[in-house]
Order: C-alpha cells, then structure tokens, then sequence
C-alpha cells in the first residue's frame, strides 16, 4: 500500500514532491547531491557557503547540467550563502544571478540578510534566511524572507554557539507562535536533529512546514564529503559530537564570534578543550597536525562534520533513497499509522 501523501504550502510554494530541503553544506553539498535531491522532489540548495566563485560556478552549473531538461526538478534548484561572506565578496552571488537557470531560492545564514535578501526580492527569487534564535526574527521578516529557518543547535556544522543555542524542539514551536501572531504568511523549516521521518513528523507537529536536512545527506553516496569521512562517522553516536570553535581555528575560518561548529569530537578536539585561548594565540603546531590528519584521511586529527543526529545513521544510501525514506516514514506518522521502526 503506498504511503499517505503529504501536502502543504512548503511543498506548493515550490513544487516540491516531500516537505525537505537540502541543507546548503559548504564543500559537501555538490552539484551531483543538489541533483539527486532536486530529483527526489526536495528543495534542493547548492552548497554556495564561503562564496568562492570557481566553486559555485563548477558545481551550480553541474547540477543544472545533470537535470538537464527535467523542468521539474530544475525549478526545484537553488544555492545557499554564508551572510557574512558575502559582505567581504560577493562575485559568487552576482554570477548566481547572471545565469539563464533562475534558482528556486537563496539562501542567507549567518549574518544580517537585509542587504542581500533586499537584491534577491527585487529580483523576484524567494529568500531564505536561517536564524537561530527568537530575536532574529524581526531581521529575517524585514530582509524579505519567504522561509525562515528555525537551526536548533543540534545540527552538524555551523550555528549558534554552544553558551546562547536554543534546542529545535523548543526554538521551532516558540518561532511558529511569532510567525502566526506577526508573519503568518511565511513559511517555516526545522533544522537541526532531524535524519528521518521521526524528526521531519516531530518538527510539522510542532508547527513547521517541513525540515532543511543535513548530516543525513551528508552521509549519502552523492555528497561531496570523502568516503572515509563518512563511513568513520557511523561509528558515531550524538554523544560523540561537541560544538566549539576549535576546527574554525584548525582551519584558519574567521568566524563571528557567537558562532560556533558542530562535528565530531575527536582526539585532536579533545587535546584543546580546555585550552582554546592558548590554541588561539599560537594555533601553528595543531593547525599542522590538523593538516596532516586531513591529508592522510585520518580522522583522529582531520575534522568530521555532523550533528547529533549521526546516531541515527547507519547507512551511507543514494541520496533519493534516504529522501523516499524519510517522506514515507513521515508521512504514515502524520496520518496516524503506527510504524515497527528498523534500523537503516
């Protein structure tokens, strides 16, 4: 018997086929995972991250080669950018915009969206902004959002630091009360935690339109994530992730100060815990043994990126199987059906 089908304004607004957006991860989120994903009927969000042209150019114009003449999947095709980047270059941005494939929306993390989201809305491109606290709310609604994105600090990467993060559970119920009362017309995603259909379910009941995934298409065969690096993470319980700044010191990434960055804590992560002032002032040595753990693959030195949900990975899967998935468990959940959860 097929699974209910799910329905609502996110996937309406976008011609989507399952309320789930790929998560724009920087150096992960290729053109071939935005393809797969943009197939599957997800909203699919190029990995633009750090703005670096040559990047976004390669990978951007290989998803919309990949699709080819699918009119369908490539109206489902967009790019996401890191705010604050962006202020320091935009060329990534502007090509974006030269290009004859129109993206089906932008999306702005990690900064103030007003500048860029007010380019995006004259252009008539639906903006997306991710936020991670209630008091961002008031910027994103003023910069012209069309979807908001409520990050809890579950999720892998980067978002609000360890001390001010509020949890999905709690942060995305408190956003959809705001929105109803003050921006009703805007749409709401959930992030952060949520790698099957249990989360994405949870996160509609809550009061969101649907759920912007990452670690979970982080850990399929299509992301752009080294193989090693995903098949070590599923070692790995939520227990085993930790939210510092030390790898953006590793990796020399000037981040604003009040975010920080989830992945998994290894034995390098662990030798500075208690040590970041020092690591900050004299970084020379462990960048080098961070480096040399990135050239040999090994990931007691090079950094993993995931949140807390890669306990609940098990398999490295295409990445339209995981979003079939997903759809289908959370689909049966909303109408009511009681599932025999199996592991992946």
């Amino acid at each position: 018997m097929n699974p209910p089908f799910i329905d609502n304004r996110f996937i309406r607004r976008f011609s989507l086929s399952t309320p789930v957006a790929l998560a724009p991860m920087a150096l992960a989120t290729g053109g071939e995972l935005a393809a797969a994903c943009a197939r599957a009927g997800a909203l699919a969000l190029v990995g633009g991250g750090y703005g670096d042209l040559e990047w976004t150019q390669r990978e951007y114009s290989g998803a919309v080669n990949l699709l080819g003449d699918d009119a369908a999947a490539l109206a489902r095709l967009g790019c996401g950018f890191i705010s604050w980047k962006l202020e320091e270059d935009r060329s990534a941005l502007d090509w974006l915009l030269d290009q004859p494939h129109r993206p089906a929306a932008v999306m702005l993390s990690f900064g103030d969206p007003s500048r860029f989201g007010r380019i995006l809305s004259d252009q008539g491109i639906p903006v997306i902004c991710q936020i991670q606290t209630i008091a961002q709310l008031p910027a994103a609604v003023e910069a012209g959002a069309s979807v908001i994105v409520a990050q809890g600090c579950e999720a892998g990467g980067h978002g609000m630091n360890a001390f001010e993060g509020r949890s999905t559970f709690t942060l995305v119920p408190e956003m959809a009360d705001w929105l109803a009362r003050h921006a009703p017309e805007i749409i709401l995603l959930a992030a952060g935690g949520i790698a099957d259909g249990r989360g994405l379910a949870a996160s509609m009941m809550l009061g969101a339109d649907g759920a912007l995934i990452g670690s979970r298409l982080w850990a399929s065969q299509e992301s752009m994530a080294a193989a090693s690096a995903k098949h070590a993470s599923l070692a790995a319980s939520g227990d085993d992730t930790a939210r510092t700044g030390i790898f953006d010191i590793l990796r020399r990434k000037n981040w604003p100060e009040q975010f920080d960055f989830r992945a998994i804590r290894n034995r390098l992560h662990e030798k500075w815990e208690q040590r970041i002032d020092e690591l900050r002032t004299s970084p020379e040595a462990a960048i080098e043994d961070y480096l040399e753990g990135v050239r040999t693959e090994d990931y007691d030195r090079a950094h993993i990126t995931v949140g807390e949900a890669i306990g609940l990975i098990n398999e490295i899967l295409p990445a339209e199987q995981v979003i079939e998935n997903i759809n289908r468990e959370a689909a049966r959940l909303l109408a009511g059906e009681a599932l025999d959860k199996q592991p992946e």
